[in-house]
């Protein structure tokens, strides 16, 4: 499945808005994932509201996520 130029710019476009907001996240990614990251690791995302509530999850990495993450990693280049 091919992505058309228009909807790949669009991708580009957000990620680099996003990047520009939110500079810490990516050194935050290329420090987690810089030299890999092994089946067995796990991920863990909190999100806290502007209320205070806190909702917290976790994935243990399993290698199909390795290939997707492999598969985005090209996304971005």
């Amino acid at each position: 499945m091919a992505m058309d130029m228009n909807a790949m710019l669009k991708l580009m476009t957000a990620k680099n808005k996003f990047e520009k907001n939110h500079p810490k996240f990516f050194s935050f990614i290329k420090a987690a994932f810089g030299n890999g990251i092994e089946v067995d690791s796990v991920i863990e995302i909190s999100v806290t509201k502007p209320s205070g509530e806190k909702l917290t999850t976790n994935i243990k990495v399993c290698q199909s996520d390795l290939e997707l993450l492999d598969t985005l990693k090209t996304l971005g280049k």
